[in-house]
């Protein structure tokens, strides 16, 4: 086997070692560490299918890989960083209904792997948009502990219904577009168009954040909920 071969699985590798610290700095009560590496696996993540595309470098193992990669970094990391952030609000027992994010994500990557509609866009949330949207809600937490989302997220229901809601779109039945490219096929005007708006509405949010000098995390978090929303409006009300 050539050595191209390994590229792809090597790239997932690093997804999944990005993972594992990300895991061990948050233990180590250090969120503004395991949120850069999160993004570091969403960025690996994305590249080794793309890799795999274009040196035509598709295995079996790598489809497995990336499964069991991706639970590590976008399914036990975002639960444990949510129930870092209920502890040390105090709250003990309630705490641990976060972790529930961790076995929706399991449920998630099974599904996706075996259901062939999904070869396009997403049926369901995927794991990393999910993943994003708690590991940037910890860190803009952290960075602002004083803040009224800090005061929400220190109760004791919105986290844990942050993530029963969360964990319900993972396995829902809602078309959610993708924004992998590479495939070597065109996508559809619907995506297209979905894509286009969603870009628009990121950098209109990020001359925002930077306008009122906010925590650059509130990008990710802000377009990650208006990507879940988009999608949403959308399946109730499809383009014509």
């Amino acid at each position: 086997m050539s050595l191209k071969k390994h590229i792809p699985n090597t790239i997932t590798s690093i997804n999944l070692l990005c993972g594992l610290l990300g895991v061990i700095f948050t233990l180590r009560g250090r969120i503004d560490v395991a949120f850069p590496l999160m993004l570091g696996a969403c960025v690996f993540d994305f590249c080794d299918g793309l890799a795999a595309r274009l040196l035509d470098a598709h295995s079996p193992i790598g489809g497995e890989l990336d499964s069991l990669a991706d639970m590590v970094s976008f399914g036990v990391l975002p639960s444990l960083m949510l129930y870092a952030l209920m502890k040390a609000s105090g709250w003990e027992w309630i705490c641990f209904i976060p972790l529930i994010l961790a076995v929706f994500s399991a449920v998630r990557l099974a599904k996706f792997n075996l259901d062939p509609r999904q070869k396009d866009g997403f049926i369901g949330l995927a794991t990393p948009s999910a993943a994003l949207i708690c590991a940037s809600l910890c860190y803009f937490v952290a960075a602002n502990p004083g803040g009224r989302l800090a005061t929400l997220c220190s109760g004791a229901w919105f986290i844990p219904v942050l993530s029963i809601v969360l964990s319900a779109l993972l396995v829902s039945e809602i078309p959610m577009f993708s924004m992998k490219f590479g495939g070597g096929k065109k996508s559809d005007t619907r995506t297209g168009m979905m894509r286009t708006a969603f870009l628009s509405i990121v950098a209109i949010i990020a001359i925002v954040v930077a306008v009122l000098g906010a925590n650059w995390s509130m990008i990710v978090l802000a377009s990650f909920t208006v990507y879940i929303l988009m999608n949403i409006f959308f399946a109730l009300f499809p383009l014509k």
